[in-house]
């Protein structure tokens, strides 16, 4: 039986397979005996070699997936352990235990106390307004501070309010609705609103619009050109009373710009008495000089009674052959009584201001204006006119004034007056009233604009000028006036201008 298994034949294999199977077979055939079969087995049989090796590779491929996913396992643990127990236990480690107190030490009685005695500072009261303002809901901050402090700031806001208030009147709701939202102020309601003091030190995380605000840089620059001074002037003022002539003697330059490449200037003079500018008279050209000597006389017929409405305009120029004259400056004299009562010939110096171009008389205007306060009204009384200038071929105008109301370069409002047909001296009387409220003076101002009618086609602006906070000259001071004076009529007369670039970048509608 060893020899028949060593053989290993394929044979051999099929028969001990066959007989296997008979020796299972329940009960065996017949020939084969039980002890026999029983015999056979117990003997286990050799295994073939293919059998062996396949075990043996599938032992191998499950040692080295086993190797490779413990060491898989290994480094994820490392990288953990490098990459959050590490700096956890470093945090852990540098922040002190007294950094966040326990709930408990919060709320203790001595905590309390000194938060209290702290309250009192006043450093320390902005402070924590501001870190209340800033987070409702702050960890740090326990809830009873909070409203503690909220207490203590709503003492501190009912001793600075005033006892009485203004009611908000009904006729400026419709004021505070063309307002920009930036310009919703205190007034508007009168609940649990601080006052702008206690504002201040809470602007933590707020616009402040003004800090944006950029410069004009061109105005900046026109500005020191129109104080900058280009030479003195000498001249005389003599009235003849026979003749009824104001005589004008202009005597000599001095120390004018240069403006010809040689260093030097061909200056002359032109002279008006306005409003007339069709009575133009000049001196002679000097050659290549910056202090020239003129010494010449000139008539201006006219009675004496209208010299107190007349200015005398001096315009200085270089003189160019081949292109356009240069002028240099210019000189107005507004009062001719300045300096004598003309009966004889007094000498004047003045200084010659910078200008570009001849400014042209636009005329006056006479307004009154009148503020009051409980009832938050203001009214512009629009009285008269003089010397406007001409806008039609007949050498009339056809004047009306338009009066707008701006808050930061915005019209809000604008009322108009009749139509004068036919002059330019137009007597209105007539007045325009705008509810403001008293808070918001400070944010508005008046554009008053005087327009010439035309049935055909747009309607022409004579001139501007403007009264308010952020005006120049005599417009801010007449607005301070009026302020100054409350419930009386404040009246001047304000000289028109052109309409500046400011004006149409304000008001592009204009």
């Amino acid at each position: 039986m060893s020899g028949v298994w060593g053989a290993g034949g394929p044979r051999c294999q099929e028969a001990l397979a066959v007989l296997a199977s008979l020796c299972r077979a329940r009960p065996p055939p017949l020939g084969l005996d039980v002890e026999t079969c029983r015999s056979f087995e117990l003997q286990p049989p050799e295994r073939s070699p293919s059998a062996a090796g396949a075990g043996t590779s599938v032992s191998l491929l499950a040692v080295v997936v086993i190797v490779c996913g413990v060491a898989l396992v290994a480094v994820f643990l490392f990288l953990f352990w490098k990459l959050c127990w590490m700096p956890w236990r470093n945090k852990e480690a540098s922040s002190p235990s007294s950094a966040n107190p326990p709930l408990e030490a919060l709320q203790s009685p001595s905590f309390r106390g000194n938060m209290a005695d702290k309250l009192k500072d006043p450093s320390t009261l902005g402070f924590l307004e501001a870190a209340v303002k800033i987070s409702h809901t702050s960890p740090d901050i326990p809830a009873e501070v909070q409203m503690s402090v909220k207490e203590h700031i709503m003492r501190h806001t009912r001793l600075q309010r005033q006892t009485t208030e203004p009611a908000s009147s009904t006729r400026h709701t419709s004021f505070k609705r063309h307002l920009p939202r930036q310009m919703h102020v205190s007034s508007v309601d009168y609940g649990n609103e601080l006052p702008p003091a206690a504002e201040q030190p809470t602007s933590i995380g707020r616009i402040k619009p003004e800090l944006y605000k950029q410069k004009s840089v061109d105005g900046e620059d026109a500005k020191s050109e129109a104080t900058k001074s280009c030479g003195k002037i000498n001249f005389s003022l003599r009235y003849d009373y026979e003749t009824e002539t104001l005589i004008v003697r202009i005597l000599k330059a001095f120390d004018l710009p240069a403006k010809d490449f040689c260093g030097s200037s061909d200056p002359y003079v032109k002279i008006y008495l306005l409003p007339d500018r069709k009575c133009k008279l000049q001196t002679r050209v000097h050659r290549k000089t910056l202090n020239p000597t003129f010494d010449e006389n000139f008539h201006f017929p006219v009675p004496y009674e209208q010299l107190a409405d007349r200015k005398l305009h001096l315009s200085v120029f270089d003189f160019d052959r081949f292109s356009r004259h240069d002028m240099i400056g210019e000189v107005i004299l507004d009062n001719l009584f300045e300096a004598s009562d003309l009966s004889r010939e007094t000498s004047i110096w003045k200084d010659i201001q910078y200008a570009t171009s001849e400014s042209v008389d636009l005329g006056e205007i006479m307004f009154s204006l009148c503020y009051l306060p409980t009832a938050g009204r203001l009214t512009l009384t629009v009285i008269k006119c003089r010397n406007l200038k001409a806008m039609d071929i007949t050498g009339y105008s056809d004047p009306y004034v338009k009066v707008s109301l701006l808050c930061d370069g915005r019209r809000l409002k604008k009322k108009k007056t009749t139509i004068k047909k036919n002059t330019l001296n137009p007597v209105y009387n007539e007045a325009i009233i705008f509810d403001i409220p008293p808070e918001n003076m400070d944010q508005v101002s008046l554009l008053i604009s005087v327009m010439d009618y035309d049935r055909v086609g747009h309607n022409e602006i004579i001139g501007v000028c403007r009264v308010g906070i952020t005006a120049e000259g005599l417009g801010r001071d007449h607005w301070n006036e009026m302020l100054a004076y409350p419930r009386k009529p404040i009246a001047h007369w304000h000289s028109l201008v052109e309409v500046k670039k400011s004006f149409k970048e304000g008001n592009p509608r204009l």
